[in-house]
């Protein structure tokens, strides 16, 4: 399924593709750079699809092309996951180093969340948010482990 603007240009999987290959990179600096890469990355990818489902069935209140309700199925898709999903992956709990702690889980849901529903533009560029949010969000956990 292709955007409309993805037809003459990169899509997001090309991008999804790049970004992955960022948080591969800052893998490579430690087992819990891996295990902070794996969350970051895997929150990145489920809390868009997410923001995305939410957003075209209960979209409403718009702030450019991103909606509140996209941002809310962000959220607390990745606050889900967070909580209930990854204490059931011991090998990821032994590389991280423990359990999740929920202020980490809110921390690096609502970091995910902000820079999905806040495009970074350097002058009239907008940098495609699935290049840089999955490292920005393996830098967080890397921060917050």
């Amino acid at each position: 399924m292709l955007r409309q603007e993805e037809s003459q240009q990169i899509t997001g999987a090309t991008y999804v593709l790049a970004g992955g290959l960022l948080c591969s990179l800052l893998a490579l600096i430690s087992e819990s750079a891996c295990a902070a890469a794996f969350l970051g990355f895997t929150l990145f990818v489920l809390g868009d699809a997410a923001a995305a489902l939410a957003g075209k069935a209960f979209g409403r209140v718009r702030v450019g092309r991103k909606t509140l309700e996209g941002a809310l199925g962000c959220y607390l898709l990745c606050v889900v996951l967070g909580a209930f999903l990854f204490p059931q992956l011991p090998t990821f709990l032994a590389v991280w180093g423990g359990e999740l702690s929920l202020s980490q889980i809110f921390l690096i849901a609502g970091v995910i969340t902000l820079l999905e529903f806040f495009p970074i533009q350097i002058g009239r560029l907008t940098i495609n948010d699935n290049l840089y949010v999955p490292a920005l969000a393996t830098l967080a956990a890397m921060l917050l482990r």
